[in-house]
This record gives C-alpha cells, sequence and structure tokens, in this order.
C-alpha cells in the first residue's frame, strides 16, 4: 500500500534520511520509533510531499507519487495528521469535520460555505465523529476544547478525507496518561483496511498497536520487524538506554 525505496535526503553536510526502504501492506499498523534527531519527521514530510528527496521513490498503491505535489498525494489517499494542531479555531469541531470531507466529496465550492449541507458530508462527518469519540463536542468551537480534544479532532479531519494510508505524528504528545490511554483505544478502534503509519515515543503505545516496528537512528533502518523480536534487541535497548526494560 505504501512503499519508499532507497530514500535519501540532505541538508547541506547534514545527512538526515539514508537508503530508507520500507513496504507497507494493506491494513498494516506500523510504529516509527526512534530517538530525537533520527530522522522521523523528515521521512514523513517525504512521503507526503513536503521535501523532495535526494534520490529514491516512494509509491502509493502502487503507483511512483515521488513528483507529486501534496495535494494530489492526498487525493490519492495519504493523509496526515500533525504534532502541531492545524485546525480551524473559530469553526465547530464539526465544521472542521465537514470541510475535510466536503475536500473529498468535492463539494468544496466555497472554503467558507455550508459544506455540512451535503448529506454525504454529513454521513462521513457522523461516521468520523462516532470513530474518533468527537460526538459530545461537535457543536463545541475549536478553541473551546481541550487540548486532548483538539488531538482527536487532528485524527478525525484526516480520516474524513477517506485515507489509504494515514501517517500519525506523535498522537499522544503532549496529553496526559489518561489521554494517552484513550488514544490507544481510538487507534485499535479505527477500521482494519485501514493502513496506518505512527511515529510515537510512546512505548506502551507503541507495542500497543504496531503489528510491525520500523526503528530509525541518525536516518537509517537499523530494525524493521515484529514488536517481539524488538523487545528483545540488545541494539535498541542500547539506542533507549534501558528505557525499553518498562516497555
Amino acid at each position: 500500500m505504501l512503499e519508499t525505496r532507497n530514500l535519501d535526503k540532505s541538508f547541506g553536510a547534514v545527512h538526515v534520511t539514508r537508503d530508507v526502504s520500507l513496504k507497507l501492506e494493506r491494513g498494516e499498523r506500523r510504529v516509527i520509533l526512534g530517538p530525537n534527531g533520527a530522522g522521523k519527521t523528515t521521512l514523513f514530510n517525504l512521503l507526503v510531499g513536503e521535501l523532495t528527496p535526494d534520490s529514491g521513490a516512494v509509491l502509493l498503491a502502487g503507483e511512483d507519487v515521488t513528483a507529486l505535489p501534496v495535494a494530489k498525494r492526498a487525493r490519492r489517499g495519504l493523509s496526515r495528521s500533525y504534532q502541531k494542531n492545524t485546525l480551524f479555531d473559530g469553526l465547530t469541531v464539526e465544521e472542521n469535520l465537514g470541510l475535510a470531507a466536503a475536500v473529498h466529496t468535492g463539494s468544496a465550492t466555497r472554503l467558507w460555505g455550508d459544506s455540512l449541507a451535503t448529506p454525504e458530508v454529513r454521513e462521513i462527518v457522523e461516521e468520523v465523529a462516532e470513530q474518533v469519540r468527537l460526538m459530545p463536542y461537535l457543536h463545541a468551537k475549536v478553541s473551546e476544547v481541550s487540548y486532548g480534544v483538539r488531538r482527536q479532532l487532528e485524527v478525525g479531519v484526516a480520516l474524513a478525507t477517506r485515507p489509504l494510508v494515514l501517517l500519525m505524528d506523535e498522537p499522544t504528545s503532549g496529553v496526559g496518561p489518561e489521554m494517552a490511554k484513550g488514544f490507544h483505544e481510538l487507534l485499535n478502534d479505527l477500521p482494519r483496511d485501514l493502513t496506518l503509519l505512527i511515529i510515537e515515543h510512546d512505548m506502551d503505545l507503541a507495542f500497543d498497536v504496531a503489528d510491525t516496528i520500523t526503528v530509525l537512528n541518525y536516518g537509517e533502518v537499523v530494525f524493521d520487524g515484529l514488536p517481539d523480536a524488538a523487545r528483545g534487541s540488545k541494539l535498541l535497548k542500547e539506542i533507549y538506554l534501558g528505557s525499553w526494560e518498562d516497555a
């Protein structure tokens, strides 16, 4: 469903992504781990088209999308949620979901038009709101809801575009233990045919949701395999200075 072939990216003398090759099957849930500076976010930027690789290729559902801009990759089914909220604070939760769904359905003729007027859009909004547990907050403005609810909405906005592959950059960043636990459940409840690629520092979440784990270090893939094998990896324990023992 999503594949990279020998991706390389440098910024001046700094080589941030080195020969990264990954292949995700449809419905696979893969977690990307690695210390700060390992190249995780750069990899995501290459996948979605925010950065152009120096060499290598990105394939989505078998199509080479390396030369396509962000918007065209999104229309082909590649969606992303970010570490920082990128929402319309002055609109309601429902309206944010509606705008994303309207773009997907092609009914968004004007940015501030009534995107919720279309039955197809409303159906998507209601389905996604149920999936990410936003029904109690639909009519609240984004500026009025908690940070945790905003994080849920980020995921919802991405899902409203009906992606084939969803990239999530540290979805539990900045949330408390209870909200992190809720995110575990939310991710586990997402449709199994949706392919997920998640950057995460929370080891509990990583091992809870991952079918496979990839570890980057200094821009290189140093581990790619099953969670049980990751738990027993001496190299990973060295990289994380023993934090694996608590995973």
